[in-house]
């Protein structure tokens, strides 16, 4: 792709002012949240106005668009998943111009990962265009615009010494002038983000793409016969039969387990080992059962894959509710959330390669169809705060507070940072045990000062945190009442680590601000 004049030089001068930008709002920063969102928008901004190919497009107008929408996602809380959202959203609409039309996943997939190895070299490629197009174009007259210049810049050099020397006030002028140290990571950040920058200005994809693998016909595989399929899913069926029915009895009606096997035992072992059942048995259709195939054609075999999904999709539901009781026994976390997640796409996985089966869709479709699934989970995960999910759900369920859940896990709490401040301030208010309402209010002066710090810096404030510190100052009616118990950071996060005495001297009198973070104990 040759560098175009002037289009390359608007593009390479928006992509300094991007790198400037980036070097104002996230080099060396504590913490990200207005800082990325205006860097997004200021990447966004860039591509449209010098992509003209985009605005002409339905597809990277769309895709432009929801890399906007994710920009601003992040100044209400910046997100790793929210902003690698953001990044193949703006790789589809600088791409999606040069792409042919109704392209699936795969072909995209190869386009996006040559566009991001592209990237690597596309600078020093663009920079060797202009230098071969300076060469053709006007050798003659770049060396007479240097020469041209030599006069001025020394002269003036020269009269400003002079001028410098007989002038104290110039003299000091250039005095204070200090030019900035030139760091190492600094530069490598540079670096970095001018690759990100002219990756979306300059694109580079595929001219050609790998043909999707098709997984239709029949399967030549010695053994592999319409009779040995039969077999094999009446097997499959009779064993899947026999475990939903061990978990109709024992996890769904709640009759008492065998001797030896607790319930959490028997909640919790089985969630790995039957999804991966469940995975298996997905391949399975997908690879020996293929559409247009004399295997799929056949009725018995249809009958029984639908019979057999159908048991896979009972063995799903029975994971995700040992997942649940284990997590009503226990407690809640962002980890079992991503779990209970994990086994609703694996659901999903399951109707979609039937329906492909047994409607005859194509490979493409199935991918397409399961990378919008993932999609719009990833979406819901960077706009939903699955950390203050949890912090609620174990607020409410703990034991310290009327719940029928375990005792309250303070520490697991403070390590959610601001989505546990509002579900804390909440638990604050109501009578709790002094040794709890200690810890509680110990973790949530944590948990403020730390966010009132990084509110504080203008770059990394969020827009979500202030909301939570509002909600906070109106239910306790300030920064909330001073610590009950001589307890410093430094202690709350040793009583973590080795358990909270139960008591603890009174403090007199209480301490006003509320704790700072400090570092923790080993690192």
């Amino acid at each position: 792709m040759r560098a175009r004049l002037p289009s390359f030089w608007i593009k390479a001068v928006l992509a300094v002012a991007v790198v400037a930008a980036a070097d104002v709002l996230l080099f060396d920063v504590d913490g990200l949240g207005l800082n990325l969102g205006l860097f997004s928008l200021a990447l966004v901004a860039a591509v449209g106005l010098t992509n003209s190919a985009i605005r002409r497009h339905r597809l990277a107008m769309l895709a432009l668009a929801a890399a906007a929408l994710l920009a601003a996602l992040q100044i209400e809380r910046a997100t790793f998943i929210g902003w690698l959202l953001f990044a193949v959203a703006m790789a589809v609409a600088a791409l999606a111009p040069r792409a042919p039309q109704g392209q699936d996943g795969w072909r995209w997939f190869q386009r996006l990962i040559a566009g991001g190895l592209k990237a690597l070299v596309g600078p020093p490629l663009d920079v060797r265009d202009v230098l071969k197009v300076r060469a053709r174009h006007g050798p003659i007259r770049l060396t007479l615009m240097i020469a041209g210049a030599v006069l001025p810049v020394v002269g003036g050099v020269v009269f400003v010494s002079l001028f410098a020397a007989a002038n104290p006030v110039i003299d000091e002028a250039f005095g204070a002038i200090r030019l900035p140290e030139l760091q190492i990571a600094r530069l490598v950040f540079w670096i970095m983000v001018t690759l990100i920058v002219w990756a979306v200005l300059r694109p580079r994809g595929l001219r050609r793409t790998l043909k999707t693998p098709g997984l239709d016909g029949d399967l030549n595989v010695p053994g592999v016969t319409t009779g040995s399929i039969v077999a094999s899913l009446v097997v499959f069926n009779l064993i899947f039969a026999v475990q939903n029915g061990l978990d109709i009895a024992f996890l769904w009606s709640g009759a008492g387990l065998p001797k030896g096997v607790s319930f959490s035992e028997y909640a919790h072992r089985g969630a790995e080992p039957l999804i991966a059942t469940a995975l298996l048995a997905g391949l399975f259709v997908l690879v020996f059962l293929r559409p247009s195939s004399a295997t799929a054609d056949s009725r018995p075999v249809r009958m029984l894959v639908t019979v057999w999904v159908a048991q896979n999709l009972f063995l799903v539901a029975s994971t995700a509710l040992r997942t649940i009781d284990y997590i009503e026994a226990y407690s809640l976390t962002r980890m079992r959330i991503a779990a209970l997640l994990w086994i609703a796409l694996v659901a999903t996985g399951l109707i979609l390669v039937t329906w492909r089966l047994l409607r005859g869709k194509s490979s493409g479709w199935l991918i397409n169809a399961n990378l919008i699934a993932a999609g719009v989970v990833l979406v819901v995960c960077s706009v939903v705060d699955l950390g203050a999910i949890t912090a609620a759900w174990n607020v409410r369920h703990a034991r310290d507070v009327g719940g029928q859940g375990v005792e309250l896990d303070v520490c697991y709490l403070e390590t959610l940072g601001g989505a546990a401040l509002v579900p804390l301030a909440e638990a604050e208010r109501r009578s709790l045990p002094p040794m709890t309402a200690a810890k509680v209010t110990a973790a949530r002066q944590l948990i403020l000062g730390d966010t009132l710090r990084k509110q504080g810096a203008w770059r990394g404030w969020r827009f979500r945190d202030a909301r939570r510190i509002d909600r906070m100052r109106e239910l306790l009616g300030g920064d909330g009442r001073p610590m009950p118990f001589a307890m410093t950071a430094g202690d709350f996060y040793k009583y973590c680590a080795a358990g909270f005495p139960s008591e603890m001297p009174p403090v007199d009198p209480p301490p006003a601000a509320p704790l700072t973070r400090s570092p923790k104990p080993g690192t």
